[in-house]
């Protein structure tokens, strides 16, 4: 058995919830170990064996990961060939062996020189302006990680100054650990019965990740025992709670209670804060700022197909999936063809009697063959007997999507070829084509439909392990693209006029995804509006914080979505750096509240939008729920992460006006 450290002991040496002291010997032989080593994946391994057995030299110039630029598919292993796999294996035979023989279990934390040393080999010599970055999700190097780096109580000792967190997804998991960290007085407020988000919220059959696991977890609680790659919603829901319970935040978090506004009042300085109490008592509680993390995934959308009302079978939407709900020998409709409805249609398609699936425009897919596998059994090995070796994959999965594929979605302003915005765009939408013409050569009916008509990239394009298509090929199913002009008692009538009986309708139809935090009313100075300023077209600087509006910052806000580079989790806690650095700068110089000047907003706006009509989604033929009811791109942030990183390591003074 490994030795997990309490959070106490783990403040003191490294920012992760779930550091080991001692990670378990290895007694197996020769064999067994060379047998690891060949299913396992080697640039997060030799990184691992280097830092256990402190010899870099095994780190070597002819083995770095050349990392060619992803299109489709990565190239395993980082893209070493096969001549520098086996030397590569040879160098971690002998290493791995080292740590059985000399029975290590532990490991140090680095020095910035042995982490730059691994960055360079681990990135094949990316420009060191990365490194500090990179550095945040590198569990060992504690002297760089998201920590924030002041304590209230130390900065004014005898002030008084509270925080209110507005939802305890992920985003507000995070604010929590870091406000818990850094001293300050804060609740969470959560509508809902427990953490997590959305995570608890849908629960609709087949929910899962689309992001491989060891990257979608926060840089302070990197667990290294993930069971699948791509993991069901009930383990990232465990996870979340697990994340809670470690960190100490539920003492902190107050369920049942739906924030309904928050007023400025700028003689005292604080934030009033109604909210309902188990949707019935009202109650106002003041606060010095007030961070909203109610995240953009949370209101349903549902399509507004007249008589909607009237079908008199059950109707549920993805979100709001009521586990009671039998569909076995059911007829059964599906409204939408993208992430939910990807997971669910195959999820439920051979326990219906009739599958109807309404497709509005096919979804882009890119092959993951191993989307519903568990994670492999040398993965979970590692994880348990070489240190730190999870934490390693977990950096090595960071790093690969810091760039991801966001050149296959950059606008070549000189291409005219239609259906593409560039050559390496239109590159890969023929190798995704040709891919479709395999799946659905004996179906030349179904190809047609689903071939999508917009731009790759232009959406998020969705994992395809074979499913789908086996799914829409069984004889119960229908695919329907001719729309739908009614719904009756009976059940849909689609646009050709044909009346399909249904016993149950599932609305995969998304989220007002553009609507940000609604539906809560947001007073600011003067008594400006949040939402009446927006005016639909929602806008913050760095997606944090708003001219008009002081001490109120945004968790995951406008413009931070990712789509082919990045991560939610690295935009949330670099985000929160912004944040901690704002706060810190209120309590050191004894001010109210810092408030964001109008024209940095809009100059950072204008950037922004053209950098996104600069990239597939920006398109102006192309209709996705990244653009507002105006057409504005408002959830999409279209330059690199380093970008991101840059503009959210401290705050310009400059750009604030003090509020005293």
């Amino acid at each position: 058995m490994t030795e997990t450290l309490t959070q106490d002991q783990s403040q003191t040496k490294i920012d992760d919830l779930y550091w080991r002291a001692e990670y378990a010997p290895i007694t197996e032989g020769d064999d067994e170990l060379l047998r690891i080593i060949q299913n396992a994946d080697l640039p997060a391994l030799m990184v691992a064996l280097a830092t256990v057995t402190g010899d870099y030299s095994i780190l070597r110039e002819d083995l770095r990961p050349p990392q060619p630029p992803v299109d489709t598919v990565g190239t395993p292993h980082g893209g070493l060939d096969a001549a520098a796999q086996e030397r590569a294996r040879e160098l971690a035979f002998n290493a791995l062996r080292r740590v059985r023989d000399e029975k290590l279990t532990s490991v140090s934390p680095l020095s910035d020189e042995q982490a730059a040393l691994i960055l360079d080999w681990m990135t094949n010599g990316a420009t060191r302006d990365y490194h500090p970055m990179l550095m945040h999700d590198m569990a060992l190097v504690p002297q760089h990680n998201g920590t924030p780096r002041h304590h209230a109580k130390e900065l004014a000792p005898t002030r008084e100054f509270t925080v209110a967190v507005i939802g305890s997804g992920v985003a507000g998991m995070a604010a929590a650990y870091r406000l818990k960290q850094a001293g300050y007085d804060y609740t969470v407020f959560e509508k809902g019965h427990e953490v997590g988000g959305t995570w608890w919220k849908n629960t609709y059959p087949g929910v899962r990740l689309d992001t491989p696991n060891y990257a979608y977890s926060f840089s302070f609680a990197q667990r290294d025992n993930w069971p699948q790659q791509f993991s069901e919603g009930p383990e990232i829901l465990s996870y979340t709670r697990e994340v809670a319970a470690r960190s100490g935040i539920s003492a902190n978090v107050q369920l049942g209670a739906e924030v309904r506004s928050a007023t400025w009042n700028e003689d005292t300085g604080l934030w009033a804060v109604e909210m309902s109490i188990d949707g019935a008592a009202l109650e106002v509680r003041h606060f010095n700022a007030v961070l909203s993390a109610v995240g953009q995934l949370d209101r349903p959308k549902f399509t507004d197909t007249p008589g909607r009302e009237k079908f008199a079978g059950i109707q549920v939407h993805s979100a709001q999936w009521d586990p009671a709900i039998d569909l076995r020998g059911k007829r059964v409709a599906v409204i939408g063809s993208g992430a939910s409805a990807y997971q669910i249609v195959p999820a439920i398609v051979d326990e219906v009697a009739e599958l109807k699936i309404f497709q509005r425009s096919s979804p882009w897919m890119l092959p993951t063959p191993f989307y519903y596998e568990d994670m492999p059994e040398s993965v979970l090995w590692l994880a348990e007997h070489l240190p730190q070796y999870g934490q390693w994959l977990r950096f090595w999965q960071h790093w690969l999507g810091v760039e991801g594929r966001q050149h296959t979605t950059a606008a070549d302003p000189n291409w005219t070829t239609p259906g593409s915005v560039s050559e390496t765009n239109a590159r890969v939408r023929n190798q995704l084509i040709e891919m479709l013409k395999k799946q659905y050569a004996d179906r030349p009916d179904l190809l047609e439909k689903v071939t999508p008509d917009y731009v790759v990239g232009g959406k998020r394009m969705l994992r395809d392990n074979g499913v789908w298509s086996a799914s829409l090929k069984k004889p119960q199913t229908s695919l329907i693209t001719s729309g739908m002009t009614e719904m009756c008692a009976e059940g849909i009538i689609d646009g050709e006029g044909t009346l399909h009986e249904l016993d149950v309708i599932i609305y995969a139809t998304g989220f007002t995804a553009s609507e940000f935090l609604e539906p809560l009313k947001i007073t600011g100075r003067e008594g400006k509006d949040l939402h009446e300023q927006w005016a639909g077209n929602a806008t913050a600087y760095a997606g944090i914080t708003v001219p008009g509006f002081p001490n109120l910052f945004i968790v995951s806000g406008p413009n931070t979505g990712h789509v082919v580079n990045g991560s939610l989790f690295s935009m949330i806690e670099y985000g929160l750096n912004y944040i901690f650095d704002a706060l810190r700068i209120v309590l050191s110089e004894d001010l109210k509240a810092l408030d964001l000047q109008p024209e940095v907003l809009e100059s950072f706006v204008a950037d922004l939008d053209e950098a996104n009509r600069a990239k597939a989604w920006g398109h102006p033929e192309v209709k996705t729920w990244y653009k507002n009811k105006q057409g504005r791109v408002s959830q999409i942030w279209p330059y690199p992460m380093l970008d991101y990183w840059n503009i959210t390591r401290a705050v310009d003074r400059s750009q604030y006006q003090d509020v005293r």
